[in-house]
């Protein structure tokens, strides 16, 4: 499957539980919207990340990619109930980086 770059290093982040290098794939001023919240900026999306890789553990393993709608489809495993699912990780990019990312 052919990721954007940042993608794939969100994606590798992710699965080796490393917020930093989460957060890093995020413009300064990106927003990420989870589970009913949102979430401000890098600093704050890593904190957001690191809290949810210690309660879920969740990897993910991209499924489908598409370009025109810029969408991930990933079935994410983890210690959550009903592991694995299937999420989709809507993104806008600026600049090589996410300014924006809505996990469905």
């Amino acid at each position: 499957m052919n990721l954007p770059k940042v993608v794939a290093e969100l994606v590798k982040a992710q699965n080796e539980f490393d917020s930093l290098a989460y957060a890093n794939c995020f413009t300064e001023t990106a927003v990420v919207f989870d589970e009913g919240k949102t979430h401000y900026g890098r600093k704050e999306i890593e904190h957001w990340i690191e809290l949810a890789n210690k309660q879920y553990k969740a990897s993910m393993q991209p499924l489908e990619y598409s370009e025109a709608g810029r969408t991930l489809k990933t079935e994410v495993s983890g210690t959550f109930p009903g592991s694995p699912v299937t999420m989709i990780y809507e993104y806008e990019f600026k600049d090589g980086l996410i300014q924006s990312l809505k996990i469905i």
